[in-house]
């Protein structure tokens, strides 16, 4: 399906001739304005099996390009470039070079669903948008974002203890991401806890945080767990070729070493 928003014409691909004149008529200015055409070669036909391998990218194939996800999209009622169809729609074409183009804002989505409520088909497009964001990272496209290294810090603690305490959340969250601990709002709210709630219940948060308590008998559900885990990883690598892809970049890494041995 080809794509007609005015919005989404690069500005570089667009061409107005100030003087202008075909077959006696004047088409000077916005008249004359053209679209370059432009060839892409670099078809990534393996993209939309890509994205599917991902959590939340399952049901892409499904979508027909109604718009519905879009027009409900709570961040491209501020910025237009915002765009989860014209996104789904590259992908589906393997168009990865335009993709890429936007790598810098597909990682912005909410989470808010109101995509996933307003589409017709079952897309589920906040997930097709979080599995786009997480295979821009795979692919090392893009540096991991905040919100992946918060669902990384909640998955872990999850893994480890079965059970998850806000405070060594944030705290790791923070670390992670190069955070400053005391920050004026995170103090604000320690204030406002130690004032209303009860001091047993003070108590018993302070202790989790520094004793990290474990959910009773969670050792084989953990074991369980981290197998699903590791198996679908597995899974995520085969189908986005990231070993072929480690074993092609230490290929090119090591061709320069053996040529500067005598």
């Amino acid at each position: 399906m080809p794509i007609h928003e005015e919005h989404l014409i690069r500005p570089e691909n667009l061409v107005t001739h100030e003087q202008l004149v075909i077959d006696g008529v004047d088409v000077s200015g916005h008249w004359s304005t053209f679209i370059e055409s432009r060839v892409v070669t670099d078809y990534n036909e393996a993209l939309q099996d890509e994205i599917a391998a991902l959590p939340g990218g399952e049901q892409i194939h499904r979508c027909w390009q109604c718009g519905s996800c879009t027009n409900s999209c709570t961040v491209n009622a501020i910025n237009p470039d915002f765009n989860p169809r014209y996104w789904i729609y590259l992908i589906r074409m393997g168009m990865e070079s335009e993709l890429l183009r936007d790598r810098d804002i597909i990682w912005q989505c909410v989470s808010c669903n109101k995509c996933t409520y307003a589409c017709p088909r079952d897309v589920f497009p906040e997930g097709v948008m979080k599995a786009t964001a997480h295979w821009l990272e795979l692919k090392g496209h893009t540096p991991k974002s905040p919100s992946m290294h918060f669902d990384e810090e909640f998955a872990g603690q999850v893994f480890a203890t079965g059970r998850i305490e806000e405070g060594r959340i944030i705290r790791g969250f923070f670390a992670r991401t190069g955070q400053a601990l005391m920050q004026d709002w995170l103090v604000e709210m320690v204030k406002r806890l130690l004032r209303h709630l009860p001091v047993k219940l003070i108590v018993t948060m302070g202790l989790a945080n520094v004793l990290k308590p474990r959910t009773r008998g969670w050792g084989r559900a953990r074991a369980a767990i981290e197998e699903y885990v590791h198996e679908r990883e597995q899974v995520q690598r085969r189908a986005l070729g990231l070993d072929a892809l480690v074993k092609a970049a230490a290929s090119e890494l090591d061709q320069p070493a053996r040529g500067a041995q005598p």
